[in-house]
């Protein structure tokens, strides 16, 4: 007897249809046709079944803060920065907690049941360290929550940066963060590389680098931290979030830096929203958007993740947390419109992130947790175009969302009729 059977289903991962059989919180068998009882059956209808979709990128203690305490006018990164900086004496935990679960219902909703987000550790206090830990454990049956010590205000830049960064890690935080492009200069920018690489390698921990987000061809952390990540074994578990300043570099210059990143198996997370939205605010025209360079890295062999990183917060006034919205932006603004660049963007923002989060079970093949999203659409592709209704959201062999259909109004022959546009 099954606790779950979904029939029907066009599985993500191999485009041909298939039955899902679900026991507790595990897949036990996914085959052409499965004839077992079962307490619950959905009928996919050859609709899309796909593992959930995952946010690498994230920053969730700033989420939903639009407007607090004013807005970005000029709409630069600096700015957000600063206002950032301003909101943060008016912080309080309730309320830290309570943008981040309204958050987590949206992604919920919208698939997407695991996320990175970076938490500021420049303030003494850790509030924001504390308020996301405890959320951390409240949407455990939802949502996988991985935490980034983040210092935000810089390592050395900030006064009690270097000793707040190791208390977050001993509360309990999992990742390693910096921002070598906001030190004071290039060196401190390369020394904090180095230390906060160090840091993750003693503790054993893996490392999430904001690095090079900016318009400046000579902001080359990444190079730096491909060194450090070699050079201290690291290898396959770092990742440089952004690397916007590559969309300006030399093209010789990125011919061996490419290289670099492919060796240290360094995942890049670009941020596409984000990147076109707050870079080139200096130039006129031609103006450039800050992508960088994914076309080039997927066919590298590089792993390419995609994250939303921010939703209605001091860097960004839009977004609803839907990862669909990400990669449709990715495909436009990296002109990613082959087929399988086109399905490379879709597996950006499911398997290649599932792999720099280091997410146990993950997928849809037997013995993988039966975590999984059916869509309103026929293939990867579709779902891409569409950023369809996400039908049903399944957490552990749970149900924990579903969406009713959306159909296409037509009027035929004088009448109203109501059509699902897929048939």
């Amino acid at each position: 007897m099954l606790d779950l059977l979904i029939k029907n289903a066009v599985l993500s991962t191999t485009g041909k249809k298939a039955d899902i059989g679900i026991i507790k919180d595990k897949i036990v068998e996914i085959s052409t046709k499965i004839d077992a009882e079962a307490h619950e059956v959905i009928d996919a209808e050859g609709h899309l079944v796909s593992p959930p979709f995952i946010d690498p990128h994230f920053h969730m203690d700033a989420t939903l803060s639009l407007g607090l305490p004013r807005l970005n006018e000029s709409g630069t990164l600096l700015e957000g920065i600063q206002l950032w900086g301003e909101l943060k004496p008016q912080l309080t935990l309730d309320a830290l907690k309570q943008r981040a679960h309204q958050l987590v219902k949206w992604s919920i909703a919208n698939g997407t049941l695991a996320i990175r987000s970076h938490v500021d550790t420049s303030d003494a206090s850790l509030l924001a360290v504390e308020a996301l830990l405890e959320v951390r454990q409240e949407i455990v049956p939802y949502i996988d929550l991985q935490l980034v010590a983040f210092p935000q205000d810089g390592y050395f830049r900030s006064k009690g940066a270097e000793a707040n960064l190791q208390r977050a890690l001993d509360l309990g935080v999992d990742v390693v963060g910096g921002i070598p492009h906001f030190e004071r200069t290039m060196q401190d920018g390369a020394r904090s590389v180095k230390a906060l690489c160090e840091i993750a390698a003693d503790r054993g921990l893996m490392v999430d680098m904001h690095c090079d987000e900016s318009d400046d061809p000579l902001s080359r952390h990444i190079e730096t931290l491909a060194q450090e990540t070699q050079r201290l074994g690291l290898e396959g578990r770092v990742a440089g979030s952004h690397l916007t300043s590559m969309h300006s570099m030399d093209n010789y210059y990125v011919s061996k830096l490419l290289p670099l990143i492919a060796e240290a198996e360094i995942t890049a997370i670009p941020n596409p929203l984000i990147n076109i939205t707050l870079q080139g605010r200096h130039d006129s025209y031609p103006k450039r958007r800050g992508m960088t360079r994914v076309k080039e890295m997927t066919a590298m062999g590089i792993n390419v993740a995609l994250g939303h990183d921010c939703v209605m917060d001091p860097w960004y006034s839009l977004g609803s947390h839907d990862m669909l919205e990400v990669a449709h932006m990715a495909v436009h603004v990296g002109q990613m419109t082959g087929v399988s660049e086109m399905q490379a963007m879709y597996d950006a923002v499911t398997i290649n992130s599932a792999k720099v989060m280091d997410l146990e079970n993950y997928g849809l093949e037997t013995g993988c947790n039966a975590d999984l999203v059916i869509l309103q659409a026929r293939d990867k592709i579709e779902a891409i175009r569409l950023k369809p209704a996400r039908l049903f959201v399944v957490r552990r062999g749970k149900i924990i969302s579903r969406t009713k259909p959306v159909f296409a109004a037509l009027n035929l022959d004088g009448e109203a009729h109501q059509v699902d546009f897929l048939k």
